[in-house]
């Protein structure tokens, strides 16, 4: 998503999911707690007053309304964690799965006999 957005200017804005259907209107937006980047929006869909959260990562600002690449019966089923509150590292690994965006696991350390050898390889 465009990070020149502020995100309050998200927040009452509509939402679609991949087929265009309305899911909802945006109640709130998260920021990523290390860079202040708008990560997840929480999206009141209306049903029991519930909020579903989605990434912002892979959705896109068109028209004035959020469009997010799922469908909405997955947007629906996302994990509830209540609004107004900050999401625990957990609550976001729980989010990122059920949406299958696995966040990027820290980089295996080197193996150097395995780095010596493939160094080799190349000058054959």
């Amino acid at each position: 998503m465009q990070t020149d957005i502020d995100p309050r200017h998200l927040i009452g804005r509509k939402a679609y999911d991949r087929n265009g259907t309305r899911i909802g209107t945006i109640d709130e937006v998260y920021l990523d707690d290390a860079t202040g980047v708008p990560e997840w929006a929480a999206i009141r869909t209306g049903l029991f007053s519930r909020d579903a959260f989605v990434p912002l990562e892979p959705s896109e600002l068109v028209d004035g309304a959020l469009h997010v690449p799922f469908e909405r019966s997955l947007i629906k089923d996302a994990p509830d964690f209540g609004v107004g509150r900050h999401l625990s590292p957990e609550q976001e690994l729980q989010l990122y799965h059920h949406y299958g965006l696995d966040v990027a696991s820290p980089p295996p350390l080197p193996d150097r006999d395995f780095g010596k050898l493939a160094g080799h390889e190349g000058h054959a």
